[in-house]
């Protein structure tokens, strides 16, 4: 089936729901996610260009709009459950890739193969892009989480969800984690919320982790 078999296959990604099984005010799903997760890196990377960082776009714009294609192949695995253990996470980790590879063999062109390899590969590591990443879908999560919160749901996994986020944000060494904390999620935090749910209690916990 050749590009059209990688192009029809991303309507999956609508139709899979992040964090199933729980109640929320709000579905989100993977193919949003993805989209969002782009917007955000945009602007950390700006962040981190005007502090003199070299950016690479490209490398940036591949592994954020594409970190979570292999979910196509296994849906969405709850964060707490993914992060259990660091065995699992790997055994996950191996066979989203390893489906992903079988994907590229049956289906792409072989001109076009080592492309995709480059396009789809787990884009999060230790490069100021991969970083930028693992930001931008951890502060997807904390906006994900907070307006559940926000709105109200007691839902616990969603406290879980912010908490470990924020904890991971963190502690990533960048100029715009430093803008996110200093600048907008304070903004987030003093919204405007009727919620039962001590919202700025839990961010104060978290940042003090």
């Amino acid at each position: 089936m050749g590009i059209h078999a990688y192009f029809r296959s991303l309507n999956e990604l609508e139709r899979i729901i992040r964090c199933p099984g729980k109640f929320k005010f709000e579905e989100h799903s993977v193919s949003a996610h993805s989209w969002k997760v782009v917007q955000y890196a945009k602007t950390l990377a700006d962040i981190e260009e005007k502090h003199g960082v070299t950016v690479d776009w490209k490398k940036l714009y591949e592994i954020t709009s594409s970190h979570d294609y292999g979910e196509i192949f296994i849906g969405d695995i709850k964060t707490p459950v993914k992060h259990s253990s660091m065995e699992l996470r790997k055994l996950i980790q191996q066979v989203e890739e390893g489906m992903v590879q079988h994907f590229i063999e049956e289906h792409i062109p072989e001109d076009f193969k080592a492309i995709f390899r480059q396009q789809l590969r787990e884009g999060k590591d230790e490069s100021v892009e991969g970083l930028i990443l693992e930001v931008a879908d951890k502060m997807d999560q904390v906006y994900e989480a907070f307006a559940e919160l926000q709105r109200g749901n007691t839902e616990k996994e969603f406290i879980v969800m912010y908490r470990n986020a924020l904890v991971k944000i963190k502690h990533i060494k960048l100029h715009c984690v430093d803008y996110f904390l200093e600048e907008i999620l304070p903004d987030m935090v003093n919204e405007e919320s009727l919620s039962p749910i001590d919202i700025k209690r839990i961010t104060e916990e978290a940042l003090a982790l």
